[in-house]
């Protein structure tokens, strides 16, 4: 679902536009090895700022966004799920991540798609989401 955030696609290049946003090979993205770049330290800090409303936990910590990749020319694309297919906040969750990576000071466009594959589980979760939520 390109664009499949509240903003629409307006504001991808079209060249982005279709572009594919492959699966990572380790998810969640908080497990894996980040760049060291102040603009994707800001969309994470962005996107830290966005709640599941049913789980005291941000989005980020809790495992729903698989993947992040930021171009050089401030390009956002997110790879994210949902804790379910039939999550209440699937109306509400894929635009606030999209608006507040588009909010984000230096990113010129956004790309969010949606997946459930792999479906999440809690061991997505980081340590501190998990201590947080009891399972530790």
């Amino acid at each position: 679902m390109p664009g499949g955030g509240g903003g629409g696609a307006a504001d991808i290049p079209e060249e982005k536009e279709q572009s594919e946003i492959e699966l990572p090979e380790t998810i969640p993205d908080h497990v894996q090895d980040t760049p060291d770049d102040d603009l994707y330290q800001r969309v994470v800090e962005s996107l830290r700022e966005i709640y599941d409303p049913e789980i005291p936990v941000n989005i980020y910590d809790l495992g729903l966004i698989y993947h992040l990749d930021v171009g050089e020319d401030s390009h956002v694309d997110v790879l994210m799920t949902l804790t379910a297919p039939n999550c209440p906040a699937a109306g509400v969750l894929p635009g606030q991540a999209e608006d507040a990576v588009r909010e984000t000071e230096g990113v010129e466009s956004v790309n969010l798609e949606m997946t459930f594959e792999p479906p999440f589980s809690p061991q997505m979760m980081s340590e501190e989401a998990r201590l947080e939520l009891g399972f530790m």
